[in-house]
């Protein structure tokens, strides 16, 4: 009931506009987000790339103007540059929302989503690094994975993300774990419906296992997103396994969520890969944060407490 509605709360102008009127709010959005420049991004890209990898998410989504759209894509193209620039393009690319690059567009919004994101993956190649695009609620998954097929085709890297509470995920996965796929598996942030998305926790942790051990078995690079401990130990379980080495896949955590096991998995010669978001857009990714975990919504309200 909590988690339905925080997500609600991130859909009201209401809402946003009491949390983000709150004084302690942004001293508190600092925790997940890495600023709201693309300097303080790349800053704190520079700090992590020391020991991690990362991929960086320019927040906004759901545009419902092109210029919103083109204005994102040249926010993405300076960002590739600057990481290209400051040398930090081995160790970090850049995550993509098909609907903030135009995919929610009234008019032709599939076919001008295709075409920033052709875009955004060439500015990435000519930097020298990869690209994967963000899944969104359940109604966009199949245009998703079409664009996802559709800019393989000149671009091979193209990560997929496919998110375990959906039904279907499990034959995503048996399709996307060909050789050289990336795909990231999360377990989803979405409110969805009990018609295409299991409800309980309980049950959307074992469709993560299923899936997982279909990643691990393929022939691709699994991306295992996750914050649980047991999954996590798990996904080392399955990797060794499948007599997977440390570099033919990779964890990956939220930006300010445990650190301290992002360097423990790190320092064990694992790969860990941070999902940092950064911009002015922030609020629809916190909640969804709140949302994902208590112990998050427990740091903002003593957070709260404390400052006021």
């Amino acid at each position: 009931m909590l988690r339905s509605l925080l997500l609600a709360a991130s859909r009201s102008a209401t809402c946003r506009k009491l949390v983000e009127a709150l004084p302690p709010t942004r001293q508190i959005v600092d925790r997940f987000v890495a600023g709201t420049e693309v300097s303080q991004a790349v800053e704190a890209t520079s700090m992590l790339a020391s020991d991690r990898y990362v991929t960086l998410d320019h927040l906004g989504e759901s545009t419902t103007e092109p210029e919103q759209a083109e204005a994102i894509v040249g926010a993405y193209t300076q960002l590739l540059d600057l990481l290209s620039r400051e040398g930090l393009s081995e160790r970090a690319e850049v995550s993509v929302k098909l609907s903030a690059v135009g995919g929610s567009l009234a008019a032709d919004g599939k076919k001008i989503a295709l075409d920033n994101a052709r875009r955004i993956c060439e500015a990435a190649s000519t930097a020298g690094t990869t690209v994967t695009l963000d899944m969104e609620d359940h109604t966009t998954t199949d245009d998703t994975l079409e664009i996802v097929r559709e800019l393989r085709a000149d671009f091979p890297w193209v990560g997929a993300v496919l998110q375990a509470y959906l039904h279907r995920t499990e034959q995503d996965c048996r399709e996307l774990s060909g050789p050289g796929s990336r795909v990231r598996l999360c377990k989803g942030a979405y409110t969805e419906p009990v018609s295409v998305a299991y409800q309980k926790k309980s049950e959307v942790d074992v469709s993560y296992v299923r899936c997982l051990k279909i990643l691990m078995r393929g022939k691709g690079y699994p991306m295992v997103a996750s914050h649980d401990p047991r999954l996590i130990a798990i996904a080392e379980d399955l990797a060794a396994r499948a007599g997977r080495k440390a570099d033919d896949h990779e964890y990956q955590m939220l930006y300010g969520i445990r650190p301290k096991e992002q360097a423990r998995i790190a320092a064990s010669g694992r790969r860990m890969r941070v999902y940092v978001p950064y911009g002015s857009q922030w609020y629809d990714y916190f909640m969804r944060r709140l949302a994902e975990r208590p112990a998050n919504l427990m740091f903002f309200l003593r957070s709260l407490a404390t400052t006021s």
